[in-house]
């Protein structure tokens, strides 16, 4: 046997960590100072379009502390109940995230329903410089997930991806927001507020849905999507003696580390199995899979 050592870590996963808790912290802080504006502002102004994103970007608040929390407690070391730690509180995260979103747009759909069959007066001028902060806000926020990840790519980290998911439709939303303010103003056309509100919840909605598809998939111990089983099979072939690889298991120990069991079967190449399981280990782990256990059977 061969585990990979779960408490090795790279110096830039230290790094990444560090600014991912930045990105969490100032992304919240952000985020709750601007969907009080915009309430404020919606109920001021009449624009139930502004008052949906800013209750999506409460929700994505309630999201990213959710992430921010499964994130820290990601990053304990195993005990001896949790014997593989407490990686999964990540991919909990990303679960409840994707509800979070898909039940806001469902909200958003209802009162917009409801508001477009009795369309309110529409002061455009606050509600689209609200919209335009809320553009500003998210993708600022957003970038701020794209930098100090990892080097063992950070794109795959699913509790990462639900906070971006998160921050880019917002911001998608307060474009569509600004759109609509903008040609209410132009046209005088108040339907058109409601409407773009219930275009957005449904495209917001599907995010979440996606969201929600994804962390069961790791949740249920799938393969993660950026691990092609043929890819590993091939990369332990390919290893000095190997001449068969079978009961082979891949899945998720947390939203961006994958353990893999598998036999081996080999002839005399002399290399000795020491050598032979290490130079596995490093292969598999250039491929994206940090935590392997080997057996080795001859051939």
């Amino acid at each position: 046997m061969a585990p990979h050592e779960p408490g090795h870590r790279h110096p830039q996963q230290h790094i990444g960590r560090a600014g991912l808790a930045s990105a969490f912290r100032w992304s919240i802080l952000l985020n709750t100072a601007l969907s009080v504006a915009q309430i404020v502002i919606g109920i001021g102004f009449g624009s139930l379009a502004l008052i949906g994103d800013a209750i999506h970007n409460l929700g994505d608040v309630a999201g990213l502390a959710l992430g921010w929390g499964a994130e820290r407690l990601s990053t304990r070391p195993p005990s001896e109940r949790f014997t593989y730690g407490f990686g999964r509180s990540t991919q909990l995260a990303a679960l409840i995230n994707g509800v979070l979103v898909a039940m806001a747009s469902a909200v958003m759909v209802v009162e917009a329903i409801q508001r477009l069959q009795s369309p309110e007066p529409l002061v455009s001028g606050p509600v689209a410089w609200a919209a335009a902060a809320g553009i500003v806000v998210n993708l600022g926020s957003a970038q701020l997930f794209g930098h100090g990840g990892d080097h063992h790519g950070h794109s795959h980290d699913l509790n990462r991806r639900a906070a971006v998911i998160h921050l880019l439709s917002d911001a998608l939303v307060s474009l569509a927001v600004l759109l609509s303010a903008l040609l209410v103003g132009i046209t005088g056309w108040h339907w058109l507020d409601p409407l773009t509100a219930i275009g957005v919840g449904v495209a917001v909605g599907y995010t979440g849905v996606v969201l929600i598809r994804d962390a069961l998939v790791v949740l249920f111990d799938g393969i993660p999507a950026h691990i092609k089983p043929d890819q590993v099979r091939a990369t332990l072939l390919a290893l000095p003696g190997v001449v068969d690889v079978h009961h082979v298991h891949i899945w998720s120990l947390s939203t961006t580390q994958v353990a893999l069991t598998a036999h081996v079967c080999r002839c005399e190449s002399g290399m000795g199995d020491l050598d032979l399981l290490h130079q596995a280990k490093d292969a598999l782990a250039a491929i994206g899979v940090e935590h392997s256990t080997l057996q080795l059977e001859p051939g």
